[in-house]
């Protein structure tokens, strides 16, 4: 009975780390590409300093997961904020992150760097 209910509570776990976020939009690399020239939006690379100087995309600002909470008041809750990284794991944990301090308009680049090229 109990290892029934620990085995429930971990399938639970895993799936909520993969489904969307409540709020937050999705959007496609080739979606994405077409909205770069667009004024007003933040756009955010949660990947790693090594990982952005190694290759990224024109106008996206590095602020790696590990210190999104503590520079989210660099951002403002009121435009756009668009995430991206390696594949959109760890955009995507960003998004959950910036969804828990107050901001509303988020979207998750689907499949990262990885699905850009």
């Amino acid at each position: 009975m109990i290892q029934t209910i620990l085995f429930i509570m971990v399938i639970g776990l895993l799936v909520s780390r993969f489904l969307p976020v409540r709020g937050v939009k999705q959007i496609d690399a080739a979606d994405m590409k077409k909205k770069l020239k667009s004024k007003g939006q933040q756009l955010i690379d949660v990947r790693s300093p090594i990982e952005f100087q190694t290759n990224h995309i024109k106008g996206f600002q590095n602020i790696p997961l590990s210190q999104l909470k503590k520079r989210a008041s660099e951002l403002e809750k009121n435009k756009e904020i668009y995430v991206i990284c390696q594949s959109g794991m760890r955009s995507m944990q960003a998004a959950k992150m910036l969804k828990k301090q107050g901001f509303t308009h988020i979207t998750n680049i689907k499949g990262g760097m990885n699905a850009w090229h």
